[in-house]
């Protein structure tokens, strides 16, 4: 499978919660008792459908096979007032970071973020009364009985946001992938060349702080017009803390690369702009001693090499003092 079918991070699924089961009409057959008395017993519950956080899991790929989901429907009521066996529940594994919505009709029901997380996405119906329910001093022998509630229906996207602390950002080439191995040892795909990563990379650095990186495939111009691969995936870093814009030094105006980094995101979404920001001035080794002046009004700028290690400490000691100053973000403030 190529790399960029082997990572989806967006879905969509139809869930069928069970039906609940039949109450029925019986009655006792005992001497004495009018037509045996009614001991008809309800049915049970529909199984419901619930999301469950899994940490193992990186993608939503499984969901291109498997779309359909649906729920046991409860048992039918038994004599002696026996309430029918419920529907048994369906559990459906999902990345953390998976965000859920009605795709008919918009509605925001919840995300995953914790391992073991449930949702309940699609609830079972209710079992229906047995004929037992309806005696009354003067209806000794109802023959009523209702029949089980058919159980929620619904079609749902999922949309997966990895969680983060720190997102990079970038043009092709400009080291991202190289500076993401530099911070956290993670691996990728590095090129000399004007090659754009097909998929998100997720790294940790362990250190004092111990905090998450994602690597955001490059962003080229024209990419809220539908160009490139960068903004499909630009909804990885609405729930990152800090934003990590990473420029290439030897580019012919480093100032007009940042800049066009920042109107491609305000294009998508200017909220991701309020973030607190970094920049990585990367490829520092390249410039044969040549002296760039490169400021940016209320951002630190770091003058790093991921490839040689240079400045690598002191990016991460920046890193670090503004996570340390930065609350967590709760999960909902980036639907």
């Amino acid at each position: 499978m190529s790399r960029k079918s082997s990572f989806v991070d967006f879905a969509r699924i139809r869930v069928q919660a069970g039906k609940g089961g039949d109450g029925i009409i019986h009655f006792r057959r005992e001497k004495y008792v009018p037509r045996g008395g009614p001991d008809g017993g309800d049915g049970g519950p529909g199984g419901n459908v619930y999301l469950v956080g899994e940490r193992s899991l990186k993608t939503l790929l499984d969901f291109k096979y498997k779309k359909i989901f649906r729920a046991e429907d409860g048992k039918d009521g038994g004599p002696s007032r026996r309430t029918g066996r419920k529907g048994r529940d369906v559990y459906i594994k999902v990345p953390l970071g998976t965000v859920v919505r009605d795709e008919i009709t918009g509605e925001f029901l919840g995300e995953v973020v914790k391992h073991g997380q449930k949702l309940l996405v699609a609830k079972g119906g209710r079992g229906g009364k047995g004929n037992a329910r309806f005696a009354t001093p003067t209806l000794r022998a109802p023959r009523i009985r209702e029949t089980g509630e058919e159980g929620e229906e619904r079609f749902l996207t999922l949309e997966l946001k990895l969680i983060a602390d720190v997102g990079l950002v970038g043009f092709p080439n400009a080291g991202k992938t190289t500076l993401l191995k530099a911070l956290s040892g993670s691996s990728g795909k590095i090129a000399p060349y004007p090659f754009t990563t097909l998929t998100p990379n997720l790294g940790m650095v362990k250190d004092d702080l111990i905090f998450a990186v994602v690597d955001i495939p490059g962003i080229i111009e024209g990419a809220h017009e539908g160009r490139g691969l960068g903004l499909q995936f630009l909804r990885h870093i609405e729930r990152t803390r800090l934003l990590l814009f990473v420029i290439d030094a030897t580019s012919d105006d480093p100032l007009k690369d940042y800049l066009s980094l920042i109107e491609e995101i305000k294009s998508y979404n200017p909220e991701i702009l309020k973030k607190p920001k970094l920049v990585a001035l990367n490829k520092i080794d390249l410039l044969e001693g040549r002296n760039l002046d490169f400021k940016i009004d209320d951002v630190d700028v770091y003058k790093v090499s991921a490839l040689k290690g240079i400045g690598i400490e002191e990016l991460k000691g920046g890193i670090k003092k503004w996570l340390s100053e930065q609350p967590q973000e709760n999960p909902r403030d980036s639907q």
